[in-house]
């Protein structure tokens, strides 16, 4: 009965945190731009996304604009390997309603063939704000969505076993795997059948789902599977007694005005359609307005886990109705209660693969600087992405049709990671002592430092103290060292912290992404004559949220104070380090 434990602690968190009318609007309004204050609750209901520059919600503009430029590197030919790394993206960025950016650029339709060879100029479409993208297994959310409107209406319980609901599913081990064990990946399924190549039609493909033996005990594994979500696709329409694409459409996109969002799109809207794939296995040759998945082009097009095509504005509108609390202008499709499940992890067996009843959970690998315990999303395998942050009240949508003309072109968690950690890095974390600190935002494979003067100590007892604001990933840490032989060799400090979601013991490092507040430090410095001090930021080659900044510096002995890093900034070497006031 774990679930309805969990509806319940749930309901009671969701009761202390819910923020409605004129109090919310104050919140709204005290914390816009503000990455160091996080947001408890939703955002008021009456939240409508409009366009507005960066700057009217406090929003540093000079982030995304790079990382605007880093997408349009990303398109040109040769970026990588001879080839771009996508043919075109679409990007939107949105903070407290505001959408702050909406970027398009590349090309919709490049190629004629899988080889790469690319059309005539004139013959090319270049990407618009209004592109449509198959996004693959984004369509999970809605399906999943789908699922908790049945669960809100009694018809579905989370606990009960799926063959309660499709008996054919109760064979082969399966009989016990509940509703919230699909939606969360710990069904024990394998990732996927070749539906499409080895059953010959959608009646023998859907009974080789409702027929699979799991390949893990249900429950002792997170193992993420398409075949759960097509599961659910089935349950769905056997509750409903309507085809998938009929529910989704008249309980989810319409009553959002999602206007471009629907499984197999009309001819009339394939000029706004992007290419996916140069197919020859299946011989389908180069795709566009049908889906790229397979075996959802094996099921007609509709399908649980693929099939629904998106713009960038319709996946914002539905992100903005869940920072809502579950409804855009008037039309509500969850209810806050249960919107909270979505963000709510439910894997905490499963460290690395957080998870809520249909999304994934405080993943940097494309959530980057965005990252945290309650931050909702997913992705699509033809290049597609939708982040939700409900600390900050924020939306990253990514759309790439990074496939185009072939899916051995690579990965674009690059890309991924860099647009979402555009807006971490728009939004300001302010000075805890005076109008400056310390801050470092470096990429991957970089150090950066911080390092003090040789301080004279005489050998007496001397303590640094320090705050600090962390958003990195765990292996990203910050580290404060000291040497006593005038730089030569460095010895990491044990660091005494205190803050929320501060380490409790004693430590030599800090990371993470899950506290985002100040923290205060205080270090003993080793006993010697001279003693030169060294904050020390350093990253592995992949994934970078935030950053780290570093402020309030004072190193003091019974000698009086030896540093005052608030009055004399200027006595300290930063290297990868910049003051800000931000």
């Amino acid at each position: 009965m774990r679930a309805k434990a969990s509806v319940s602690r749930i309901a009671g968190v969701f009761a202390v945190l819910l923020l409605t009318g004129a109090t919310a609007m104050a919140a709204v309004t005290a914390t816009s731009g503000r990455f160091d204050q996080p947001q408890p609750g939703f955002a008021p209901a009456s939240t409508v996304l409009r366009p507005a520059a960066p700057e009217s919600v406090g929003l540093d503009a000079a982030p995304i604009r790079e990382a605007e430029s880093v997408l349009a590197r990303m398109t040109e030919s040769d970026y990588v390997d001879g080839h771009p790394l996508f043919s075109g993206a679409v990007g939107l960025l949105a903070h407290e309603g505001a959408v702050v950016d909406t970027y398009a650029v590349g090309s919709a339709v490049r190629y004629a063939d899988g080889d790469g060879t690319e059309l005539p100029a004139e013959e090319q479409v270049p990407m618009r704000d209004d592109t449509i993208f198959d996004i693959a297994s984004v369509t999970k959310l809605f399906t999943s969505l789908a699922v908790m409107q049945l669960v809100e209406r009694g018809e579905v319980d989370l606990d009960v076993p799926v063959a309660d609901y499709l008996p054919e599913f109760g064979v082969n081990g399966k009989q016990e795997i509940t509703v919230e064990q699909l939606l969360t990946h710990t069904s024990g399924l394998e990732p996927g059948l070749f539906l499409w190549r080895d059953w010959p039609d959608k009646p023998s493909r859907i009974k080789a789902v409702m027929d699979v033996a799991p390949q893990n005990e249900p429950g002792t594994t997170y193992t993420y599977s398409d075949l759960n979500l097509i599961t659910l696709g089935v349950l769905v329409e056997r509750i409903t007694g309507e085809p998938l694409d009929e529910v989704i459409a008249k309980r989810i996109t319409e009553p959002l005005g999602m206007r471009d969002t629907e499984f197999n799109p009309p001819e009339a809207k394939l000029d706004r359609i992007a290419a996916t794939e140069f197919q020859s296995t299946p011989d389908r040759g180069m795709i566009r307005g049908r889906v790229h998945d397979e075996n959802a082009w094996s099921l007609g097009g509709v399908a649980g886990h693929a099939g629904l095509f998106s713009t960038a504005r319709d996946l914002s509108v539905l992100a903005q109705a869940l920072l809502n609390g579950g409804s855009y202008q008037g039309e509500r499709i969850l209810r806050p209660s249960t919107v909270l499940q979505l963000f709510t992890n439910y894997n905490t067996e499963f460290p690395d693969d957080s998870h809520g009843l249909g999304f994934e959970l405080d993943q940097m690998w494309y959530m980057g600087g965005l990252t945290s315990p309650s931050t909702a999303g997913h992705t699509g395998y033809t290049g597609t992405s939708l982040v939700i942050d409900r600390q900050s009240r924020s939306i990253a949508v990514l759309l790439t049709n990074r496939v185009h003309p072939s899916r051995s072109w690579g990965s674009i968690n690059e890309a991924r990671q860099v647009w979402a950690t555009s807006l971490a890095r728009a939004m300001a974390v302010k000075p805890r002592h005076g109008s400056t600190a310390w801050s470092s935002s470096i990429g991957n494979a970089e150090t950066a430092t911080l390092t003090t003067p040789e301080l004279v100590t005489n050998g007496r007892r001397a303590t640094a103290s320090f705050a600090t604001f962390v958003s990195s990933e765990p292996t990203d840490p910050l580290v404060l060292e000291a040497s006593t032989d005038g730089g030569r060799t460095w010895s990491a400090l044990p660091l005494h912290v205190r803050g929320k979601g501060a380490p409790r013991e004693t430590v030599t490092e800090l990371a993470g992404t899950d506290h985002r507040a100040w923290w205060r430090v205080t270090a003993n410095l080793p006993e010697a004559d001279t003693v030169t001090l060294r904050w020390r930021f350093t990253t592995d080659e992949s994934y970078t949220a935030r950053g780290v900044l570093v402020d309030g510096i004072s190193v003091t002995s019974s000698q009086g104070t030896l540093l005052d890093g608030e009055r004399h900034p200027e006595r300290l070497d930063g290297r990868g380090f910049t003051l800000t006031r931000r």
